[in-house]
């Protein structure tokens, strides 16, 4: 006799709700839980798009992106504009480089510094991924009106600059831990 593969429901201890928190934050209300939320699953759609389709994930394009813009910068300058940990911007500028998407060259004023641009393959690639970014953006943004588009960048820039601060904050309480 063949062995069901339907899961049977399953009801919880007894004690479920001496297990629950008072204090427990409700997703739905918080707004750095949207926020983390939104940037993986975008960030986890672009990289299922763009790798199949242009060799490169999420950490790669973003790096690319703002090369797109300023060119020659250190990798310090990219991990600052892009939100990356140094190591994760250190680790794609080396498979960058040996894809032929990135150019690095010893800083003239810093000799232990290194600058970072796109070649020109890089240009081309990062001008194709744009074009499919701002496409991804567009229907992302799709049920807001220009002057709610314009809304929604200035409380994201608002919530960034408040970032360091929230990061300061000591905790009131000690933890029982």
């Amino acid at each position: 006799m063949k062995r069901s593969t339907k899961r049977r429901a399953t009801h919880p201890p007894r004690d479920h709700h001496a297990r629950i928190s008072g204090l427990a934050i409700d997703f739905t209300k918080y707004v750095p839980a949207h926020v983390t939320y939104l940037a993986n699953k975008i960030s986890s759609g672009a990289t299922a798009i763009y790798l199949p389709r242009f060799g490169v994930g999420i950490t790669e394009w973003r790096i690319m992106a703002l090369l797109g813009r300023e060119a020659w910068v250190t990798p310090k300058r990219v991990s600052d504009a892009t939100g990356l940990d140094k190591g994760a911007v250190s680790r794609s500028i080396h498979s960058m480089r040996a894809a032929g998407i990135v150019e690095v060259r010893p800083d003239q004023y810093d000799r232990r510094s290194q600058i970072l641009a796109l070649t020109a393959k890089g240009l081309r690639l990062h001008d194709r991924m744009v074009k499919l970014a701002h496409k991804r953006e567009q229907i992302l943004l799709g049920g807001f009106s220009k002057k709610e588009r314009s809304l929604l960048v200035q409380f994201l820039a608002r919530i960034e600059s408040q970032v360091p601060a929230a990061n300061s904050v000591a905790e009131d309480e000690e933890t029982d831990d």
